[in-house]
């Protein structure tokens, strides 16, 4: 039998407890699928992945899209489901809480919300109105609840102000706001990991890692890194993959099909889930 919502949501917090766990991110439903055959424990959506396949930057897709993204998303795998929901869709505090009770009501398991404005001047939020925006956040999962995971995000390092100190005075604020897991996507150093980790410790921290690392999943657990999540990492290997292909067949050649999976091998694995 298919797990029920709240049994998703109660395997993911589990998850949270102890140890490490990679949380890759799928772009539609057949990489959610796939992910859920290779072994992994929970998936979380990427709002990059998801703009490239809708033929939109990152940031450029509307709620309304991103919400229809997430229930296909958690229908396609009996995983848990964290949603990368961006800075909330809304102006206000009260306008995030909205937004969030709606991608509540898709079946995720966990979201994150992120201090970024979309003003290039500005790039993050004044720290006492992001904190109001999370507080708005875990009101609306307690209202609902209150078994989504909630994951505050300092961008810092993403929006053009490395800052860590900084970095680490907003994830403590949120913390202290009700993220039950903080995320500064952008930190690389194992200086810098171990100075989050221990900011806001005890509650766990995601660390991104989008590209070819030196470091290995138990180095960071080591590190005391709880998940490990890859932002678009997955969806732009797809695209160098297709890019690859496709520049070959411009120029006439059809070496760029080495490596292609299977068509049997797709059609055994979809077949198993219908």
């Amino acid at each position: 039998m298919p797990r029920s919502t709240a049994e998703k949501r109660a395997a993911f917090r589990e998850l949270h407890l102890a140890g490490c766990f990679v949380i890759p991110n799928p772009w539609d439903a057949g990489s959610a699928r796939y992910l859920e055959h290779a072994g992994f424990q929970a998936i979380a959506s990427t709002s990059s992945g998801f703009a490239w396949s809708t033929a939109r930057p990152d940031n450029g897709v509307t709620r309304e899209l991103v919400l229809a993204h997430l229930r296909t998303l958690v229908e396609a795998t009996d995983l848990p489901v964290n949603a990368d929901f961006e800075s909330g869709f809304g102006e206000t505090p009260k306008d995030v809480a909205e937004s969030v009770k709606l991608a509540v009501a898709t079946g995720v398991a966990g979201l994150s919300i992120e201090d970024t404005t979309g003003d290039a001047n500005e790039p993050l939020f004044p720290l006492d109105e992001a904190v109001a925006r999370m507080k708005a956040a875990r009101r609306a999962i307690d209202e609902t609840g209150g078994d989504t995971l909630l994951v505050g995000r300092a961008e810092n390092f993403f929006a053009g102000v490395p800052d860590l100190d900084d970095a680490i005075r907003r994830l403590q604020a949120y913390a202290e706001a009700g993220a039950d897991c903080l995320y500064a996507p952008g930190i690389q150093s194992e200086a810098q990991i171990r100075a989050v980790v221990a900011a806001v410790a005890p509650k766990p921290v995601n660390v991104l890692i989008g590209a070819t690392s030196p470091f290995t999943l138990q180095a960071l657990a080591s590190l005391g890194v709880r998940r490990v999540s890859v932002g678009g990492a997955l969806a732009r290997s797809a695209w160098g993959g297709f890019m690859h292909a496709a520049q070959a067949l411009a120029e006439g050649r059809f070496d760029g099909f080495d490596g292609a999976a299977s068509g049997a091998t797709l059609n055994g694995l979809f077949r198993q889930g219908e």
